[in-house]
């Protein structure tokens, strides 16, 4: 096992990606990163080329940091060299996909690297039995990295006290947040869409609960991005049991 195999091991518990398909992968057109400590692998980033309708793309697949080594910013950087490197190899967009209940992703990727994202794609994995994802349905957001764009570096500036704010939220008996409602007056304005702070401990201890807001966040982002809207942003709750996602109109973003 080299040393990417045995780090998707330690992150994930996971069968690793063949060796073939990576090497194969960053020999035409795709880009494989490691970022070591004191000779030792990390974290890593792997991406293969992407198309369609026309437009090229890194699709950037896996990105992992060894549990002993998460929170110090290696996520950060290493995109931030993927950006460097794919603008230098001809791409100007990098597209990825996470959960959309996955609050310290939606961070990362919508509020530090100044991602954007209108694509809500249901049970994109099927059923998966790694620790993460065991047990529900694999719905994941496709992120799009504009990594040439003025946007990435004046992300649009968006008052959080000026968004609509339509979705309740309350507690339950075991101290979790619980999504009260779906539905929301039409407006054109910013809207704050809330999710879980540590969703991993609510599946863990409440499978029910982790369901209700899996199928509830769908129907609202779904209809969300139909009416043409994006994300762009995302903010940490003061109450600390959820944080937001800043939706505001797509063509507010200047993405070219």
């Amino acid at each position: 096992m080299n040393l990417i195999q045995k780090l998707e091991n330690d992150i994930w518990n996971m069968a690793p990606l063949p060796v073939h398909q990576t090497i194969t992968a960053a020999q035409n057109g795709g880009l494989l990163l490691g970022a070591f400590y004191e000779n030792e692998l990390v974290g890593f980033s792997y991406g293969f080329s992407g198309f369609n309708k026309g437009k090229s793309y890194l699709c950037s697949h896996m990105l992992g940091i060894h549990p002993d080594h998460q929170d110090k910013g290696l996520g950060a950087l290493l995109k931030q060299k993927q950006k460097e490197i794919a603008s230098a190899m001809g791409y100007d967009l990098i597209t990825w996909t996470f959960d959309p209940l996955e609050s310290r992703n939606a961070y990362l990727n919508l509020s530090k690297l100044n991602a954007v994202c209108s694509t809500y794609v249901e049970n994109c994995y099927g059923e998966m039995d790694d620790s993460l994802n065991q047990g529900l349905p694999t719905d994941r957001l496709k992120v799009e990295w504009w990594i040439n764009s003025s946007y990435v570096e004046e992300p649009l500036q968006i008052e959080a006290a000026a968004a609509q704010d339509p979705f309740e939220w309350g507690v339950s008996e075991d101290d979790f947040p619980v999504l009260l409602n779906t539905e929301r007056e039409d407006a054109l304005g910013p809207v704050l869409v809330p999710i879980p702070a540590n969703f991993q401990a609510i599946k863990s201890q409440n499978y029910e609960l982790a369901m209700d807001w899996r199928f509830k966040t769908r129907e609202i982002l779904q209809s969300l991005f139909e009416e043409g809207y994006a994300m762009a942003g995302f903010i940490k709750g003061k109450e600390e049991l959820v944080h937001y996602y800043i939706l505001v109109q797509r063509n507010e973003l200047q993405l070219n």
